[in-house]
């Protein structure tokens, strides 16, 4: 018997009703290291059972309560002591008591809102867990489990296709043409790109994919970029009239779903970034957003049939012959 009179401590454990059956996915964890976890989509019903397991049976375990709750929040890195709950449910599992023996307690979240997908970032990190706890007087036991959320979207009504032109005036003139301006995560980026006036030697051209982070409002607004795929289209001079082809798989890259003003707390964009270089080091740049969303698991053709399908409605629709006005960007 406790000295203090508090009775023996226990071990909690939670287990989802179908964590046999259910999926998982890996997820990336503030350290950088991938584990798996249990998915869930939005409104989803989340239920299980909470098991408390006595370290001494006979002994008896005094409490004033024991609950399980669901919990959605936003933790911002530099704002560490704070965290932003957007769901917070809560079950009543036990009323004041004591236990006496091990104990198996049922819980069910119904249809639960889950209107973020998780994400951990450079400066933020929004999760979802369950936490049990067993309430004491001077040290509550609790035990919480994460799992993973993943937002579906639907494919975009409109979806129309991007031009980019880089031009500095009567030495570079480029047209950059996108078959679309969303993709999905498995999608491929098709595109062509257009010289229409060289008179600068360029040595080296690539598209990056440039994910950016932006925390935080108003004054205190931290942005963090991060090129997740660099995509060399050519190496040596171009001459006038010619085109280039461009095709980008996503599926060999880590990205998410785009995330825009989640919960007035962050958001992550993406961006295509053309990226020309001379023979004397000047770099030309022009930057573009695409938007990235992610779709339900479906039965998927190959990548490759994927492919040639989106290059011939893209080259089925394109003319590069049409006239086009020149820029006077530089730099741009």
């Amino acid at each position: 018997m406790s000295f203090f009179g508090f009775g023996q401590s226990a071990d909690i454990d939670i287990v989802l009703n179908d964590a046999e059956t259910r999926k998982k996915t890996e997820h990336k964890s503030e350290d950088g290291r991938k584990d798996k976890y249990f998915l869930f989509y939005d409104g989803e019903t989340v239920s299980g059972k909470v098991n408390v397991t006595l370290k001494y049976p006979g002994k008896r375990l005094e409490h004033n309560g024991i609950k399980i709750e669901f919990i959605g929040q936003i933790e911002l890195y530099y704002d560490r002591g704070n965290h932003h709950e957007f769901v917070s449910l809560v079950k009543d599992l036990a009323r004041p008591g004591e236990l006496t023996q091990s104990q198996t307690f049922d819980f069910e979240f119904t249809h639960v809102e889950k209107p973020y997908e998780s994400y951990t970032g450079q400066n933020v990190k929004l999760r979802y867990f369950l936490r049990a706890t067993v309430s004491r007087r001077l040290n509550d036991i609790s035990k919480e489990l994460d799992i993973v959320v993943h937002t579906l979207s639907t494919y975009p009504e409109l979806n129309s296709s991007i031009k980019m032109e880089v031009g500095i005036e009567d030495c570079l003139h480029i047209e950059f043409e996108y078959n679309k301006s969303k993709y999905h995560l498995k999608d491929v980026i098709v595109g062509k790109i257009y010289f229409l006036l060289v008179r600068i030697k360029i040595k080296h051209m690539e598209i990056d994919i440039i994910k950016r982070e932006t925390t935080g409002t108003g004054p205190n607004v931290y942005h963090e970029n991060d090129t997740i795929a660099k995509y060399e289209i050519m190496d040596g001079a171009p001459v006038r009239g010619e085109s280039i082809p461009i095709r980008l798989f996503l599926a060999g890259y880590e990205m998410t779903p785009t995330m825009r003003d989640i919960n007035k707390k962050f958001s992550v964009r993406y961006y295509l970034n053309l990226v020309l270089i001379d023979e004397e080091e000047r770099r030309y740049f022009k930057q573009q957003e695409i938007t990235l969303w992610r779709k339900g698991d479906i039965v998927r053709k190959s990548m490759s049939h994927q492919a040639a399908i989106a290059s011939q409605r893209f080259e089925g629709t394109s003319n590069p012959e049409k006239a086009l006005t020149p820029t006077n960007e530089e730099n741009s």
